[in-house]
């Protein structure tokens, strides 16, 4: 009855007006807490500040690392030094295949070799002392996770090796390839080498790597020939060894670059698809062992169980009878 004698008529414009000021000052309010652009842009900065603050100390924190056993390798790395040149120049050799050319690289390896052996027979002694049995197979035990230990490190480098080798190889054919585009479009093979290490830089940042050190090894004043001959040696892999032979000599005889480097990258492409061709092609032996081992029985189980246990059920009391 309260509701029947209140003229809505009278109070409809002051709803009205009550509905646009709450939606007016919702959506000022929805305005005014929007960051701006320019605080929108402080806020990235902020956030690449601090993000570039805690990639600093974690590289302060590395450097740290690296300085102390830098300071540790000449007393750590004396007992496991190469007795004469040739197995030193294997082990800098096996480093630069890895990555690792600097002048202190094998006192570092040698250092960190060192720790890992003290490492396993740490490790070892401590489980020698839990267990409370001190035989003298335990011994032998103990010094045997020393000895592995030992080689966990180069394991570990000729993994890292194989790994940059395969990265350089599925990378060639593509830096070829640009470095057709470079020649064919007027610029010289420095450039064109110069052009690829920076336009590769992030694809393929191994490649780019090498590129670089030829690149600032030419502008150094050393013989094209020399750096390119060394850039297939301190690798390891025999493509870029024979695309050094074949700059060189289209170099030498003066013979087209572009058709040189164009007939090398289409021969590493084909190498690439016969080697995923052969991979492929074991697929189907290599699938044999999950096969028998893991699956087979399984299925053996599933079909021949049943059978297996009906025949049981009847056949051993017929047999008691």
């Amino acid at each position: 009855m309260f509701f029947a004698d209140i003229d809505f008529a009278t109070y409809l414009p002051f709803a009205i007006f009550g509905a646009v000021a709450v939606g007016l000052w919702v959506i000022i309010d929805h305005l005014a807490s929007r960051a701006t652009n320019t605080e929108k842009r402080l806020e990235k900065l902020n956030q690449k500040q601090s993000s570039s603050d805690m990639f600093e100390q974690k590289r302060g924190a590395s450097a740290r690392l690296a300085g102390l056993l830098e300071k540790a390798s000449p007393g750590f790395s004396k007992a496991l030094k190469p007795q004469n040149e040739k197995d030193e120049n294997k082990l800098k050799e096996k480093l630069s295949f890895a990555g690792y050319r600097g002048e202190k690289a094998i006192p570092m390896f040698l250092t960190i070799k060192m720790v890992s052996t003290i490492f396993g027979l740490v490790l070892g002694g401590g489980m020698l002392v839990i267990s409370g049995n001190f035989t003298m197979m335990m011994v032998i035990k103990c010094i045997g996770f020393g000895a592995i230990f030992m080689f966990v490190p180069d394991v570990v480098l000729s993994f890292m090796g194989s790994s940059r080798k395969q990265k350089v190889f599925l990378a060639l054919p593509d830096a070829l390839d640009l470095m057709v585009v470079c020649v064919e479009a007027g610029l010289g093979l420095d450039q064109a080498l110069r052009k690829v290490a920076n336009e590769m830089s992030k694809t393929h940042k191994t490649i780019a790597t090498e590129f670089g050190i030829c690149n600032k090894q030419l502008q150094m004043g050393r013989d094209r020939e020399e750096v390119l001959r060394e850039m297939g040696e301190r690798n390891g892999i025999d493509d870029l060894k024979s695309l050094a032979s074949i700059i060189i000599q289209a170099d030498r005889f003066g013979s087209s670059i572009a058709q040189a480097l164009r007939v090398q990258s289409d021969a590493m492409r084909t190498k690439r698809r016969q080697i995923a061709e052969e991979k492929a092609a074991k697929t189907a032996v290599k699938l044999i062992f999950p096969l028998v081992i893991f699956i087979f029985p399984g299925i053996f189980i599933v079909l021949v169980g049943p059978a297996a246990i009906t025949m049981i059920n009847e056949m051993l009391p017929a047999m008691n009878r």
